[in-house]
C-alpha cells in the first residue's frame, strides 16, 4: 500500500509565504525558472488553453507536461466581477508524477497568476527593452498592476512611472502600495490624465486593462522610436488592446503562436503576419531587439508553462518555509483494486478535521 501524499498551498499561506520572502524578491526567482523553462522549450509537451466563454467571461484550463511532471491551471477572467466583490481573476493549479498520475501539489494561483505575469514581462523585457530604459507607461491599474510596476522598478531599473486608468481610485491605489518601493530606489510616480500623456516619451509601455472588448488603448501615432510594448490585457477571443497599426510597425514576440493568434493583439492580423515565439530568442536561434530604434511588442496572453514554472517556485519556496500542508486528495486505499471498500466505514476512523503539515 502506498498513500498519496498531497502538498497544499493555500491562499493564506501564499500570501504568507509572498510577504516573508519578499515580492521582489519572489519574481525575481520566478523570472529565472520561467527562463530555465523557456530555454528547455523542447522538452514540453504544449498545447493552447481550452476555454469555455461566455457573456460575463471565461473559464480556462491550462495544461503542460515534461517527462516529469504534469502541470494544469484553472483561470477565469470576469471584469463584472468586482461589482460582486469577487476578484476579476481566479486560479488554482497542480503538479502531478507523469509516472503515476498521482497529485503531488495543489495551491493556490491568484495571487501566484499575478506575480507569474510580472515576472514573465520581467523576463521578456531584459531582452527586449531598450538597454538604459527608465520610464513607463502603465495603462490599467487594477490587481495586477502593483506587481509589473514593483518588477520593472526593482529588477529592470525603471525610475519613472505614468499612470493612468479610467477609474482614478485604481490608479490612486497603485500609487498608494508602490510608494515605499519608490522611495527605496529613488523613483518617482505621476498620475496622468490620458493614456497619450502615458505613453508619450515612455520607453515601455505596459497595457493591462480587463474589459472584455476590442479596445484601442494605444494606437500606432503614440509610438516612438525604441519603444518597447508590454501588452498583457488582451488575452482573449474578442479582447484587444493594440491597434492593428501597432503591430505593423513592430517586431512582435509571442509565447505559443498558436494561442496568441486566437486570443493576443496577434488576433486582428493575417494568418501569415511574422512573429517570434520569445523560447527562440532565450535559446539564441533568433534576435530580440536589433537596435535602439526598434520598437518591439510582446504580445502577453500568458502560457502554461509559466504557471508551472510558478508552481515549481512556489513549491520549493513554501517547503523551505514549513508553509505547505498535507491534504487528503486521493482515497488511501488498502487494496488498490478494491475501491468499492472504500465504502465500508463501519471499520474506519473519523477523518481528522484538521489539515496535516507537510
Amino acid at each position: 500500500m502506498s498513500a498519496v501524499h498531497t502538498e497544499f498551498l493555500s491562499a493564506s499561506n501564499a500570501a504568507r509565504l509572498v510577504a516573508r520572502t519578499g515580492v521582489v524578491e519572489c519574481l525575481r526567482l520566478m523570472a529565472d525558472a520561467i527562463e530555465a523553462d523557456f530555454s528547455r522549450w523542447q522538452d514540453f509537451d504544449k498545447s493552447a488553453r481550452v476555454a469555455a466563454h461566455s457573456a460575463h467571461g471565461v473559464i480556462e484550463l491550462m495544461p503542460v507536461a515534461d517527462a516529469t511532471d504534469y502541470a494544469f491551471k484553472y483561470v477565469n477572467g470576469h471584469p463584472g466581477n468586482t461589482r460582486h466583490g469577487l476578484p476579476t481573476v481566479m486560479a488554482f493549479g497542480a503538479l502531478a508524477d507523469v509516472a503515476t498520475g498521482a497529485p503531488r501539489f495543489v495551491s493556490e494561483l491568484t495571487l501566484t497568476t499575478a506575480l507569474r505575469t510580472a515576472a514573465t514581462s520581467l523576463m521578456v523585457a531584459r531582452r527586449l527593452a531598450r538597454p538604459g530604459s527608465r520610464s513607463m507607461a502603465l495603462i490599467g491599474n487594477g490587481s495586477q498592476s502593483e506587481f509589473q510596476a514593483l518588477a520593472f522598478v526593482s529588477l529592470l531599473g525603471v525610475r519613472e512611472l505614468r499612470l493612468f486608468d479610467v477609474d482614478a481610485a485604481a490608479s490612486a491605489k497603485l500609487l498608494r502600495n508602490i510608494t515605499p518601493t519608490l522611495r527605496e530606489h529613488g523613483a518617482t510616480a505621476r498620475i496622468c490624465d490620458s493614456t497619450e500623456d502615458a505613453v508619450r516619451g515612455a520607453d515601455i509601455v505596459t497595457t493591462l486593462t480587463a474589459d472584455k472588448a476590442r479596445a484601442t488603448i494605444v494606437r500606432a501615432d503614440m509610438l516612438a522610436p525604441g519603444m518597447h510594448l508590454n501588452a498583457v490585457g488582451g488575452d482573449c477571443p474578442g479582447k484587444t488592446e493594440l491597434a492593428a497599426a501597432v503591430l505593423a510597425r513592430a517586431s512582435v514576440f509571442v509565447e505559443y503562436e498558436p494561442q496568441t493568434r486566437v486570443e493576443g493583439d496577434l488576433q486582428q492580423m493575417p494568418a501569415d503576419f511574422v512573429v517570434t515565439e520569445f523560447w527562440r530568442v532565450v535559446q539564441g536561434l533568433a534576435p530580440g531587439r536589433s537596435s535602439d530604434d526598434d520598437i518591439t511588442v510582446f504580445d502577453s496572453v500568458g502560457f502554461a508553462l509559466e504557471d508551472y514554472s510558478a508552481l515549481r517556485t512556489l513549491r520549493e519556496l513554501g517547503r523551505r518555509a514549513g508553509l505547505l500542508e498535507s491534504i487528503e486528495l486521493i482515497p488511501d486505499l488498502p487494496d488498490p483494486k478494491d475501491l468499492f471498500g472504500l465504502l465500508d466505514l463501519s471499520a474506519r476512523p473519523e477523518p481528522s478535521r484538521h489539515l496535516r503539515r507537510a
